[in-house]
């Protein structure tokens, strides 16, 4: 995997104090925290703004006990109107996230809420 430029900042900062490069260590430090700045002031996109509103409804309509795609989606009209493919990576995040679980019978998949 591709290092990030702030784990490359860190390593020129390891290298630089090695070689008692203090006006390097600074100049790193201050590229850091440029870069700190700018990833903590990004807020969602309209995509990610909806998404995270569908995700909500879709733990809203969700069981404990497995439902299908097809299930959660007749739960909703506003699931209903989305496509399964859609709904399916909304539930996969939801997975990723632990507040779903999936299991997988005769190759289907169901969806229930997590713990």
């Amino acid at each position: 995997m591709a290092k990030t430029q702030k784990e490359f900042f860190n390593d020129i900062i390891v290298m630089a104090q090695e070689m008692g490069r203090e006006d390097i260590v600074d100049f790193a430090k201050k590229r850091i925290e440029v870069l700190e700045r700018k990833t903590g002031s990004k807020k969602p996109t309209k995509t990610q703004a909806e998404n995270i509103t569908l995700k909500e409804t879709i733990l809203s309509v969700m069981s404990d006990t497995g439902m299908t795609v097809t299930e959660i989606q007749s739960k909703d009209d506003v699931l209903a109107n989305l496509s399964n493919q859609k709904v399916s990576a909304l539930l996969r995040q939801l997975v990723e996230e632990g507040k779903a679980v999936k299991t997988v019978d005769k190759k289907k998949s169901f969806f229930a809420l997590a713990g």
